[in-house]
């Protein structure tokens, strides 16, 4: 039995992430504007990977609107429970633009600078730059670490990390932890091929900046395959959801909730309840009804409720008959 008909299915709900994933495109277009320019100067390799990070954060942040702004498209025949799970196929596709072109130019930019290391230029202008870079990838990655924490409700880091269901906050927060490392690498780079004479050493720092995007890459690729696949709700969720339906006075029994995400604030839910045999249809359907509303009511992220009326084998403790209400 289904809660609403597929034609009323509700939009999942925007994540919170807007304004972060705006201000991250922001300071990535103008960081990479004024990096190439820096590297153009100064023929930096490390200052041109950097260039070249900025400019795919840049596409990232877009993309990542992109899958926000398609995951809000209402449900239809055709797609019955909506298109929240566009918001995962796209940071999916964010995570492979780093690992591919972020971290696999930047290690064959370092590659090549090893190479062939060429004498660095005045290093002034690569110093300006990341100072700037810094100042702007700091703010942005304040603004993403705030809507991060916000979603926390009081877990540690990695753990809210694996638990969390919106990819377009924690994507751009390690974005942003990506740009800062990588500036950091960038800047002992410029600073120790210079000192000790050495253009080799600017090579090496383009190659830790691929290593770093390769890491990241890798540890969102992870997360947005699972999403994508269709992670279930938390197991406390479902354990309250099993105590709320077993204490209705029509229900024998219930098997565990089956669940899976479909976008950061939209759950599909299914229970196996056994009823007491003496419903009347009318009772049953009653009952269901009762079902539905009351798991919405209690988790507002359940958005599509089927209950499935059956017998529930090995029932621990079956409640003895008694009238439905």
């Amino acid at each position: 039995m289904s809660n609403a008909p597929a034609s009323t299915a509700p939009t999942a709900e925007p994540p919170s992430s807007k304004v972060a994933i705006v201000a991250a495109l922001a300071a990535n277009l103008a960081i990479a504007i004024i990096k190439f320019i820096a590297a153009g100067f100064t023929g930096s390799s490390a200052m041109l990977a950097e260039g070249i990070h900025s400019v795919v954060d840049t596409a990232n942040e877009w993309l990542l609107l992109l899958g926000l702004r398609k995951s809000q498209r209402p449900a239809h025949e055709g797609r019955p429970f909506g298109y929240g799970r566009e918001l995962y196929f796209w940071s999916f596709i964010v995570a492979i633009f780093i690992f591919a072109i972020g971290g696999g130019i930047s290690v064959y930019e370092g590659i090549e600078h090893l190479r062939h290391p060429t004498p660095m230029g005045n290093p002034l202008w690569n110093y300006v730059v990341l100072g700037l870079a810094f100042l702007f990838d700091g703010a942005s990655f304040l603004v993403a670490r705030r809507t991060f924490n916000a979603q926390r409700k009081g877990q540690s880091f990695w753990r809210a990390f694996r638990s969390s269901k919106d990819p377009s906050t924690f994507v751009v927060l390690f974005e942003d932890a990506a740009d800062l490392l990588g500036l950091l690498v960038a800047f002992l780079g410029v600073f120790l091929s210079h000192y000790f004479n050495k253009p080799a050493l600017d090579g090496v720092a383009s190659l830790l900046i691929g290593v770093i995007l390769l890491v990241v890459a890798g540890l969102l690729l992870r997360e947005n395959k699972s999403l994508l696949l269709g992670e279930p709700a938390e197991a406390a969720m479902l354990q309250e959801v099993t105590t709320l339906v077993s204490a209705d006075a029509a229900v024998v029994a219930t098997d565990a909730p089956l669940s899976s995400y479909l976008s950061p604030h939209e759950i599909l839910l299914v229970l196996r309840v056994e009823f007491q045999p003496t419903l009347t249809a009318k009772q049953l359907t009653e009952a269901v009804g009762r079902l539905e509303a009351a798991v919405r009511n209690h988790c507002p992220d359940v958005r599509h409720v089927f209950v499935e009326p059956c017998f529930v084998q090995h029932s621990a403790s079956p409640k003895p008959h008694a009238v439905a209400r």
